[in-house]
């Protein structure tokens, strides 16, 4: 079966080596014309954890209070923040933003009410006459100021506290038929999840996804030019302030710029690094040109694909060029060292016979070691990420690619390019592996001990892994993004949203000790003068303890609100808008204000306030009331809507997180915060839910460590199976996959020691990992089974595979690491840790191989006792 599939491979490809490679060539240049079709998506949807729960309340919420993402500049002048010199030009741009396409607003002090300069009354808030604002003449400047800096709206918001800088936030237009597309396709994904999808709902679902595919290309290249402007438009006024821009909209647009610039200027500088490589190591223009030429046709035919499937690349996915690269240049470096050792062997021979014995003996271990390769990046498919499933199986069908390229391209440029003066070298080269061989064969009590002590070592690295990142932590300090996320956390109130959203208790719900609970949660005595002096209070509260709050406070405030109602106005108040609601929304306010991880907070917890300072302490609840009534529809669209949804009877926190906090453990702070809520201030755990880009970033960092972390070890296990099936030995098997486990967990360790969190950009380098390792493995077991029939010496046989096998190992992790280090100098730290683990990665797989999985094989002699041949 298999002589008779290598002589079809002979009829079919070797026999005509010049038609062969023209068609890979027109296929190649097939798919090179589909390349500019390539999309690179960093949308925060894209990062998300599909199917989690929590991602449909996030779009619930959205949806409810109009959320809108936004970009932020930071505007700092020289002088003055509100003189003359800093106001005009800032107006100036803002007026520019706002004609930029896809902006539906812009908020500055400008366009902001002045409640403060001077006071106002409640009366002037609920009344229909404008607000005063920065264009009233004769205004105080240093009372405005004063509220930009003081105000509970508008401090760490508007202006930083000390009055040096204010915000420019300029909000994105919601896109309605993304969002109703968006909604269709996941209520039919969810029938189809529910097993209750039709055929005709089936057949809809293919239709909106491909609508929803097509309509987010178009989006995404409309936010690319929206970012562009913004900052084109902020270059423009650098004269008269210091700038930086920010915001999540930005974060993604930075990361597909660091990365189309690391593909562009460091893929083209590791090809250039690599062919230097290979050119010492080999010594002729023959074994540079075929491998590089055979791995940059792998990669162009792959990009090709996802641009003719518009099958978007991600910041994560965008790693698979430079690993389908390693693996290419792996296939192809084992057959160019083969076919060596025969041409050295074999002088005279036939160059056709020696192709064809190379192809012969290496097509097997080259299969399994695609084959468990792919059994490394399945892994990922299961991680429910998006970007991670691709990555997984935009490797399984590179490698395969890469397989095919490698059998075809590489054995017909050896038959039509001429061998020169190869076998010459090769005899004057001693092989360095051989001293490999030395130490295995001198200090293999030495290398045993060693590998234990690493193993120690790696568990105690692995359990100091963190599960955590922070995004600023993605670039260097000297760029704008880093630069503007550490200013706006310092100055105005953090970077990333987290929304605390809560249900108003049922009506005949017992509200026990909210009627003692102050402001920060804790008990209040019973003759508390503020408890006295309201009698509408007391009413409220003693119905609210036995009965439930809302038919009392109806009563009272049908008593005492009838003056402010129509004859036809049947309004009734909110809970939130009780003295009961609050109480209990200050204390949260409160609470979650003063945890040193949190920036701005804002909530109706916030209007109260302002509501106090306009009338005094003595508030009650037909004031709180009327606030909810009567704000005029400008006031209440800015300080009521997004904090309140009558409909639904639920206040929404809105919280912005400080991304540069060093005490920020996202899920331990999440989980914190619920419990104190809970338990603390007595929130029901039924009315509370946590959303936010925090709650649904820290889902995803949960959910990798879960089924990546922990489908590690089915991997090895369906690794160990394959091993059985080709060594046919379960003793060797078990020895193969020895120096896999040490490689992926030394890998994991050192992130663990060096305070490398684990996160979606490096949770892929453990599939990287045992793909490398697995594949050294296989290709030296499966020598070292062939070569010990000679004589059945197991140090003898070592050091020639060490002089055989040995030599392609060393030559691709030589050539990859020091390719890879040009990964180094990016600007992107990802592809920093990316660049220097997979070095790590190179190194330890093949220091397993040569040095570890030989000691253990002389050790525990799998393949039987020594003896004559």
């Amino acid at each position: 079966m298999f002589d008779s599939l290598v002589n079809g491979y002979d009829k079919v490809v070797l026999s005509r080596p010049l038609l062969s490679l023209l068609l890979v060539a027109v296929l190649v240049a097939a798919f090179a014309s589909q390349t500019p079709k390539i999309t690179l998506d960093a949308s925060a949807d894209s990062l998300m954890l599909q199917g989690d729960p929590s991602l449909e309340l996030f779009r619930e919420v959205g949806r409810e209070y109009s959320s809108e993402e936004f970009v932020l500049i930071t505007w700092k002048p020289p002088g003055d923040l509100l003189a003359p010199a800093s106001l005009e030009p800032l107006r100036r741009m803002a007026d520019e933003l706002r004609a930029i396409d896809g902006v539906s607003s812009v908020v500055t002090v400008w366009d902001v009410p002045l409640l403060e300069s001077p006071p106002l009354s409640l009366s002037d808030i609920t009344s229909a006459e404008p607000l005063p604002d920065l264009t009233q003449p004769d205004l105080d400047m240093s009372q405005v100021l004063q509220e930009f800096t003081t105000s509970p709206i508008y401090a760490d918001l508007l202006a930083s506290r000390d009055g040096e800088l204010t915000a420019v936030q300029i909000n994105l237009a919601r896109d309605e038929i993304y969002n109703t597309l968006l909604q269709r396709r996941e209520d039919l994904r969810k029938l189809e999840r529910d097993g209750q999808i039709s055929a005709d709902q089936r057949a809809e679902l293919a239709r909106v996804e491909a609508e929803f595919k097509a309509h987010t290309a178009k989006t995404l290249g409309a936010q690319s030019k929206l970012v562009a402007a913004v900052r084109e438009v902020a270059e423009r006024y650098r004269d008269h302030a210091q700038l930086f821009v920010g915001g999540v909209p930005m974060i993604a647009a930075d990361m597909v710029s660091f990365v189309q610039s690391d593909l562009q200027t460091f893929g083209l500088s590791i090809l250039g690094i690599m062919m230097i490589v290979l050119a010492v190591i080999f010594r002729s223009a023959r074994w540079v040109v075929i491998p590089l030429l055979t791995c940059s046709s792998a990669v162009v035919v792959m990009l090709g694909l996802l641009g003719a499937l518009d099958w978007r690349m991600t910041v994560i996915s965008s790693n698979f060029v430079a690993v389908l690269l390693i693996i290419s240049l792996a296939l192809c470096i084992h057959l160019i060292v083969r076919y060596r050792e025969l041409q050295a062997e074999t002088p005279g021979s036939d160059r056709h016979e020696r192709v064809l014995q190379t192809v012969r003996l290496m097509v097997v271990p080259c299969f399994y070691t695609a084959i468990t390769t792919v059994v490394a990046f399945v892994s990922l498919v299961v991680s429910g990420i998006q970007p991670v499933i691709d990555f997984g199986w935009m490797m399984t069908v590179g490698i395969g690619v890469a397989l095919l390229l490698a059998f075809v391209m590489v054995p017909c440029l050896m038959l039509l390019w001429p061998d020169g003066n190869d076998q010459q070298s090769q005899r004057a080269a001693t092989p360095l592996t051989l001293r490999f061989a030395g130490v295995a064969d001198r200090f293999g009590g030495v290398i045993l001990i060693v590998s234990a002590l690493l193993a120690a070592l790696t568990a105690y690295g692995i359990s100091r892994l963190e599960v955590e990142n922070r995004f600023i932590d993605y670039f260097h300090e000297s760029t704008e993004i880093f630069r503007g996320m550490e200013l706006l956390d310092e100055k105005l109130g953090g970077t990333i949203p987290l929304d605390i959203i809560i249900n108003a208790p049922d009506e005949d719900e017992p509200l026990p000790g909210l009627e003692n609970l102050d402001v920060e949660g804790a008990p209040v005595a019973a003759d508390d003068p503020f408890l006295e002096d309201d009698a509408f209070l007391d009413d409220e509260f003693g119905g609210a303890a036995a009965d439930g709050w809302d038919d009392e406070f109806s009563s009272e405030f049908d008593d005492g609100f009838d003056a402010f109602a129509g004859p036809e106005d049947s309004f009734q108040p909110s809970y939130w808008f009780s003295m009961q609601g609050m109480r209990r929304l200050d204390a949260v306010h409160d609470y979650v204000d003063s945890l040193p991880e949190t920036g701005k907070v804002l909530s109706l917890s916030t209007v109260f306030s302002v509501v106090k300072d306009l009338m005094g302490e003595d508030i009650s609840g037909v004031e709180l009331a009327l606030v909810q009534k009567s704000l005029s529809g400008d006031i209440a669209e800015m300080m009521i809507d997004p904090y309140f949804s009558a409909e639904k009877e639920q206040a929404r926190i809105s919280v912005r997180v400080k991304e540069t906090s060093k005490t920020l453990r996202r899920n331990e702070f999440l989980v914190d915060l619920r419990r104190h809520l809970i338990e603390d201030i007595g929130i029901a755990e039924e009315n509370l839910e946590l959303t936010g880009m925090l709650v649904l970033y820290n889902n995803v960092l949960q959910s990798l460590y879960r089924s990546q972390i922990l489908t590690l070890g089915a991997v090895f296990v369906a690794i160990l199976l394959m091993f059985l099936i080709l060594f046919r030995s379960l003793r060797l098997a078990l020895i193969a996959l020895a120096p896999n486990l040490l490689a992926a967990g030394m890998v994991l360790g050192v992130m663990g020691l060096a305070g490398i969190p684990l996160d979606i950009m490096t949770i892929t380098i453990a599939a990287i990992v045992l793909g490398i390792g697995v594949d050294n493995c296989i290709h030296y077991v499966h020598r070292f089974r062939r070569e010990f029939p000679i004589d059945r010496d197991y140090l003898a046989t070592m050091y020639r595979c060490h002089g055989s096998i040995g030599r392609a190992l060393y030559y691709t992790t030589v050539t990859v690491v020091v390719g890879f280090t040009m990964l180094t100098l990016s600007n992107f730290t990802p592809s920093i840790y990316f660049g220097v683990l997979t070095m790590l990665a190179m190194v330890a797989a093949v220091t397993g191989a040569l040095l570890l999985l030989p000691r253990l094989i002389i050790a525990f002699k799998p393949l039987g006792p020594p003896g004559d041949a």
